[in-house]
């Protein structure tokens, strides 16, 4: 060995070794939750990353886009879209002015790499497929997010509609048929009815609630028939598209917490189907609020570390998917036809030879009838007309 190669050769090693370790500290700080991020503890979340960060699941945010030029989110946030009347770009520029960035701050608590303000999510190897869209356009989000990969389809987003639109319920149907999970908040109206917002009423759609640090109810939480679960939803920190970190309340971040929770348990399990998965995160909560299912929690407080350690059954409960199951069958049920006829009145003459001779004779007899009543009458009149011309002679 050359004498004075092997002090430059020593040199390479050791600057290869200290990179490296440079890295790998970078790599841990991106993964370390801020202090402030109270459900990673309560979640267990740093024990499913031992097994498994979101990798290769695609999670859409149907919302005001996402800004992903922030540090936080820098490298998670795919191409995406926008579906929207007059709305334009790839879904990775917030258009939010209204809350400072809905949209980002979803895809924070879903994807974030901590590697600006520290905000890191509870998936954040899983990948952000921002679209853009408006209410009028969630049907087309859910379609452009089912057909770019996506299989959690996370919808922050809530309107006031009777029962789910048509449209808006095929796109989810849609969805489902593709394997796809659609997670939406349940409200933040304690005075109303979640039945009465969409997406939240549409069959097959996971509905959640909210809860604080202590699995109370989120007082605002609106509560309805088709609350799945209940996740994080008071002083839930995250970003918005300024990049600045804060906390704030609402089902919309309970519903985003969720979204990264189905992501994990998609990445641990990528044979399983959706269902199945839903399936896991229904029978593992926690029972909280009223005993037994209730209006505002669901069947309780989503627990992904038991989801993803527990043993639940295939044939174990699944009212989600059971809804979605009944409301397809009422599809599929055979319609009668708008000319369906009762056979009876479909004989024709070369069937009964005697049907196309029915109606004429009966036709003949009323004229006939109708011709003898005629000339009586006249005839009666007559004599009227007789008898009093000689009475007033």
């Amino acid at each position: 060995m050359n004498e004075r190669a092997a002090p430059r050769r020593w040199i390479a090693v050791v600057c290869s070794a200290l990179l490296f370790a440079f890295h790998t500290g970078s790599a841990a700080a991106a993964t370390s939750p801020r202090s402030e991020e109270w459900w990673f503890p309560a979640w267990e979340i740093p024990e499913i990353w031992k097994v498994t960060k979101g990798a290769g699941v695609i999670v859409a945010v149907i919302d005001s886009g996402v800004e992903a030029r922030l540090p936080d989110l820098r490298g998670a946030v795919l191409k995406g879209g926008s579906v929207g009347w007059g709305l334009h770009g790839d879904g990775r520029t917030d258009h939010d002015d209204e809350k400072g960035g809905h949209g980002t701050g979803m895809a924070a608590l879903i994807a974030g790499q901590g590697t600006g303000t520290g905000m890191t999510g509870v998936a954040p190897e899983s990948r952000i497929l921002p679209v853009l869209a408006d209410e009028d356009s969630w049907p087309e989000g859910v379609r452009f997010a089912v057909d770019h990969g996506a299989k959690v389809i996370n919808m922050s987003v809530g309107a006031e509609a009777a029962s789910c639109e048509t449209k808006l319920q095929s796109a989810i149907s849609y969805a489902i048929e593709h394997d796809a999970v659609v997670i939406a908040a349940a409200g933040n109206k304690s005075w109303e009815d979640n039945s009465r917002i969409s997406p939240s009423n549409c069959a097959g759609v996971l509905t959640v609630g909210g809860l604080d640090q202590n699995l109370g109810i989120y007082s605002n939480s609106t509560p309805g028939a088709y609350t799945a679960v209940a996740a994080p939803a008071v002083n839930v920190g995250s970003i918005g598209r300024a990049g600045i970190f804060g906390a704030v309340n609402g089902t919309s971040s309970a519903t985003a917490l969720t979204s990264g929770a189905i992501a994990l348990l998609r990445s641990r399990f990528p044979e399983e189907p959706g269902r199945r998965i839903v399936q896991r995160v229904l029978n593992t909560a926690r029972d909280v609020g009223d005993k037994g299912w209730d209006k505002l929690t669901g069947n309780g407080a989503v627990i992904p570390y038991a989801a993803m350690i527990g043993s639940v059954p295939k044939n174990a409960p699944n009212s989600v998917y059971e809804r979605y199951d009944q409301w397809k069958r009422l599809q599929e049920k055979p319609k009668p036809s708008p000319d369906h006829q009762p056979v009876r009145n479909r004989v024709s003459s070369k069937e009964n030879p005697n049907s196309a001779i029915l109606p004429v004779g009966a036709a003949a007899l009323v004229t006939v009838f109708l011709f003898t009543a005629t000339v009586l009458l006249v005839n009666h009149r007559r004599k009227r007309g007789l008898l009093r011309r000689s009475r007033s002679l």
